[in-house]
């Protein structure tokens, strides 16, 4: 009987313990909960300021969202409107919601998809609901289902088509949607016909109103942000090069508590370059249906800023494995990244300067200059080169020194082995795997004691060496990324190019003046003459 109460006790004891525990949780959390409700309102103002002071537009589009929703609102408040659109009035509200995107090229690609899809589907369903009619009531339910069961599998099948999922997607969608609406309600609504009507019309007007907003009223033109955000990704790889070249030949002790307290500024970089497959995509294809922003009648090759892109990608890889190189666990010693560090910053100003050039080619819409891999890539290109023949005892006297002590261990186990049997001369010592099993055999624990004091030194050193030749190899792979780039260079030099000829780019002319500004520098190219501004 003791015991089942002594346990029972401790159970309540227990409980009581959670329930202190649980109250003491409740009052901490209680003042954090206040404190965070203090803060909340400042941090809401500071998110709405930073939301709209990155991207003015945002502020506009919200108020031309606003505007839009009033306009078509009145169709439903005003009464001698509502008279004559009825119900339906809300359609042209729910379809400004829908249709009216931050680009012109959305909103035009999604308004005439929803208007010539609702204009196909109330014509297609017109002419199922003239054959139905001309019938009894079961055979016409019978042609209903069957008429709904082909179209929804022919348009559903017909989305898997490539070119169609890419450009009229949201268009079959709104044309399965109504033609169904139509077709169903057709068998138990008489008026049907005025319904749809009705329907048709106020879809017009939401998409007329929303049409209007976007390409009247500060328009945000997808060609122009797509351009714009190219030559954003060129400039943003060319900030982080130079960026992580500077970093990495800057003391870890000095730098520390700067980067602990600001972003990093490399990352940010080349972030935009990694995530834009999916939005210059996207854009490319919003870009096709908005008016033309050539002098000429052709087509606009939205689609050669797709490709550049995905070059930018790969070039911004290279980016991210030279960022690499600052993070690694077996970082390469101050004192070795000394001897490299100015054909290293040469190097990465030269290719800052060339996709900071292609930046400004496409932002003025015209050719690069012929001579944009100027003689002081190539300078710098050779001036690392030397640097590297300069210390080879960096990269070729580990292997050196790895060969001779191996050599040395050798020697030592002869010399061990001619100590045992003095008699016997090196040549006749047996070396094939009989002997050498029959050597180990007879092996007894003096004899490990004294090989393992002999090889001790030798496998030190070796260990030793092999270590200095791994603390190499970090920036060995640091300067084999900057040759690469200088490679790949070519690659993107050529698709702006194309994209030049593509777009009827004007002529380069040696008189133009072009500003590069590489992370604190300011460089002036005019007529051949080079002008650098601010600090060295």
């Amino acid at each position: 009987m003791f015991p089942k109460v002594h346990a029972g006790m401790e159970m309540d004891m227990e409980r009581n313990g959670d329930r202190t525990k649980t109250m003491g949780n409740c009052e901490k959390r209680i003042p954090i909960f206040a404190q965070k409700m203090k803060t909340y309102p400042g941090l809401l103002c500071k998110t709405i300021w930073k939301v709209g002071h990155d991207d003015p537009r945002r502020v506009i589009h919200a108020f031309k969202v606003g505007l839009s929703l009033t306009l078509v609102s009145l169709l439903y408040l005003m009464e001698p409107l509502f008279k004559g659109i009825g119900q339906n009035a809300i359609w042209a509200v729910m379809t400004v919601v829908v249709v009216l995107e931050f680009t012109a090229g959305a909103t035009l690609c999604k308004g005439l998809n929803r208007g010539f899809g609702t204009l196909l589907a109330g014509s297609l369903a017109f002419v199922f609901e003239y054959i139905a009619t001309e019938t009894g009531p079961v055979f016409r339910a019978i042609f209903i289902g069957a008429a709904v069961f082909l179209i929804g599998s022919a348009a559903t099948y017909l989305r898997f088509f490539p070119y169609i999922k890419k450009n009229y997607d949201y268009g079959v969608v709104i044309f399965l949607l109504t033609f169904n609406l139509i077709t169903v309600s057709s068998y138990r609504v008489d008026n049907v016909l005025k319904i749809a009507h009705d329907r048709f019309f106020t879809i017009a007007i939401g998409c007329g109103v929303c049409l209007l907003m976007s390409l009247l009223i500060f328009p945000n033109w997808s060609g122009e942000e797509l351009h714009n955000s190219t030559v954003l990704k060129l400039e943003g790889l060319a900030k982080s090069i130079e960026a992580c070249v500077n970093e990495y030949f800057v003391d870890p002790s000095i730098e520390e508590t700067e980067k602990q307290s600001s972003e990093d500024p490399i990352y940010e970089g080349y972030k935009a370059v990694l995530d834009s497959k999916s939005k210059d995509e996207a854009l490319a294809l919003y870009a096709s249906w908005e008016p033309r922003h050539s002098r000429y009648c052709h087509r606009f090759p939205w689609q050669r800023y797709v490709k550049l892109g995905g070059v930018l990608r790969h070039f911004g890889y290279k980016v991210v494995a030279l960022h690499g190189c600052l993070r690694t666990e077996i970082p390469t010693p101050q004192s070795v990244r000394t001897l490299f560090k100015d054909p290293c910053n040469r190097l990465a100003r030269e290719i800052s300067k060339v996709l900071m050039e292609l930046a400004n080619s496409l932002r003025s819409h015209r050719h690069c200059s012929p001579e944009i891999l100027s003689d002081h890539l190539h300078e710098a290109l050779q001036d690392l080169n030397n640097a590297i023949k300069s210390q080879p005892r960096l990269f070729l006297g580990s292997n050196k020194n790895q060969a001779t002590n191996m050599l040395a261990l050798a020697a030592a186990q002869a010399s061990q082995k001619h100590e045992k049997a003095p008699g016997v001369s090196l040549s006749s010592v047996k070396t094939d795997s009989s002997a050498l099993r029959e050597w180990k055999s007879r092996r007894t624990t003096d004899s490990k004691e004294a090989e393992r004091k002999v090889l001790r030194p030798q496998l030190s050193k070796i260990a030793i060496t092999s270590l200095e030749f791994s603390e190499a190899l970090p920036f060995a792979a640091f300067a084999s990324l900057l040759v690469e780039m200088v490679a790949k260079l070519d690659n993107i030099i050529e698709e702006v190019e194309e994209l030049g000829r593509a777009a009827c780019y004007k002529e380069y002319h040696p008189c133009d003046e072009v500003v590069v500004t590489c992370d604190r520098k300011k460089i002036n190219v005019s007529q051949g003459h080079v002008h650098t501004d601010g600090a060295d």
